[in-house]
């Protein structure tokens, strides 16, 4: 048998979160600079994307989906609904809560916001092999999912313990 490899120690997994932390920030701010070439923010082209990739969906379920407050979100969709980017479509399957969906002039600006962002992914590209990329999204989505588990009404009080025990 092989010997169990050898885990990471805390402070290895607390400057991988800082890591993540302080490259999203800078990802946000390019972002806010790319998107701006649009006229929208990065928050809001997230939730666009959103409706592109999974389709017509309520303010809460967009909400569930980040963590910010259904408020936000609500703003956010109002103010694109507003701007003719997404319109609101009756719910089948609740009467009051409507469907957000993108307009015709909502899925012309995601193709152009996804073009240039994939422009500056090819570029960014150069700079790693295929298997480092590979290995970040493995440990990034494994974390998203650990954090997702933790985070969820359901979460161990142990966990929950742990994590006071050790501020």
């Amino acid at each position: 048998m092989s010997p169990c490899p050898k885990r990471p120690s805390a402070l290895a997994i607390d400057l991988l979160i800082r890591d993540v932390l302080f490259c999203y920030f800078r990802l946000n701010a390019r972002g806010e600079r790319m998107f701006a070439a649009v006229g929208q923010t990065p928050g809001k082209v997230s939730l666009m994307r959103s409706l592109k990739e999974e389709g017509p969906q309520s303010v809460a379920q967009l909400a569930r989906s980040r963590p910010v407050a259904r408020q936000g979100v609500q703003r956010m969709a109002d103010e694109l609904s507003a701007a003719g980017l997404i319109e609101f479509v009756p719910n089948p399957s609740h009467r009051r809560a409507k469907l957000a969906r993108l307009t015709p002039r909502g899925q012309l600006l995601m193709e152009k916001a996804m073009a240039g962002e994939l422009r500056w992914a090819a570029h960014l590209a150069q700079n790693f092999s295929e298997r480092e990329v590979e290995i970040a999204r493995d440990v990034i989505r494994r974390l998203k999912q650990i954090l997702g588990e933790q985070n969820s009404p359901h979460a161990s009080s142990a966990d929950e313990r742990a994590s006071r025990a050790n501020l």
